[in-house]
């Protein structure tokens, strides 16, 4: 199955982590939402997200498997169409954008966004 999803993260404290190349991130206590797209496997890719152990590839992974952050809701759609951007610039509007996070192979802002609230996902 293909298909693009929103993972939300909620954050109990504030932290600084290391991501990746991307360095120290200061990540404030709250909700945030994660946009990501598999072209394959879909349901491989969220199960790998939900895991606490892995491999660091993604940028997501440094917050999926940090002991403050707690992945409490996904949301999918199957398409075989990658709206991941759009969605992304979407989720920006309502919230703060974590910049250049999941994002270095395209020319958003950032797949990472800081919410008050994740409710207005459904109708994507």
């Amino acid at each position: 199955m293909k298909g693009i999803y929103c993972l939300i993260l909620e954050i109990k404290n504030d932290v600084l982590i290391k991501v990746g190349a991307l360095g120290k991130i200061n990540f404030e206590k709250g909700y945030y939402v994660y946009i990501g797209s598999a072209l394959n496997n879909l349901e491989k890719r969220i199960e790998r997200h939900l895991a606490k152990e892995k491999r660091m590839h993604w940028h997501i992974d440094y917050l999926t498997t940090n002991t403050n952050f707690e992945i409490i809701r996904v949301f999918y759609e199957q398409t075989n169409k990658k709206k991941e951007c759009i969605v992304a610039k979407k989720i920006i509007e309502k919230g703060i954008p974590v910049k250049s996070f999941g994002c270095s192979d395209c020319k958003c802002i950032s797949h990472l966004v800081k919410v008050k609230e994740y409710d207005f996902i459904k109708s994507w």
